[in-house]
């Protein structure tokens, strides 16, 4: 059995360990990263699917301003592969934007696969006059609004709003990939 649960500070490790299994050491050097680096995810916004005591999937969101208007960047959303098209990435979304929603956040933003992240609700019309700080692919940058027109008239570049992370909070391990990813 899968249970869904808010990140604890002891799952870091290996969320660290599946981020790198999913996505590679590269994963640092992504656009979407310069908007986390350094940041704590949005409050109450993290989530962990634990099977037996191990990490199998994780999703975040992060708070930034989208051209005047407060939102949420999600991502990185990962399930084990030996574990994948299960539904366990479906799960954990819904986890998460209910969630946002709950806590009365209005957009959130990701940059990813457009067929997978449509059946949530997130269409590239919502992003149109927002941009990444930095290299992206406009057909894979992706909006949905949790509350109606909370986008309406956001334009521009995302900037990172959220609480800054204390220096203990970044595993040493992760740190170092991402100074070699920079």
């Amino acid at each position: 059995m899968i249970a869904i649960r808010t990140e604890h500070a002891a799952d870091l490790a290996q969320r660290e360990r599946l981020l790198d299994a999913c996505f590679g050491p590269n994963r640092f050097a992504k656009t979407s990263e310069r908007l986390r680096e350094g940041r704590l995810p949005a409050r109450g916004l993290a989530f962990s699917a634990m099977r037996g005591g191990r990490l199998v999937g994780t999703v975040r969101l992060w708070n930034v301003d989208a051209g005047g208007r407060p939102a949420l960047l999600l991502g990185p959303l990962a399930v084990d592969p030996a574990i994948q098209r299960q539904g366990l990435g479906s799960v954990l979304m819904h986890a998460a934007l209910g969630r946002a929603e709950a806590l009365g956040h209005g957009a959130v933003l990701l940059v990813g696969d457009a067929p997978y992240y449509a059946r949530f609700g997130f269409d590239g019309a919502v992003a149109v006059d927002l941009a990444m700080p930095g290299p992206f692919e406009r057909a894979r940058f992706l909006g949905l609004e949790l509350r109606a027109d909370a986008l309406a008239g956001a334009a521009g570049i995302l900037r990172p709003t959220g609480a800054l992370a204390p220096d203990e909070a970044v595993p040493a391990f992760a740190a170092a990939a991402r100074r070699r990813a920079a």
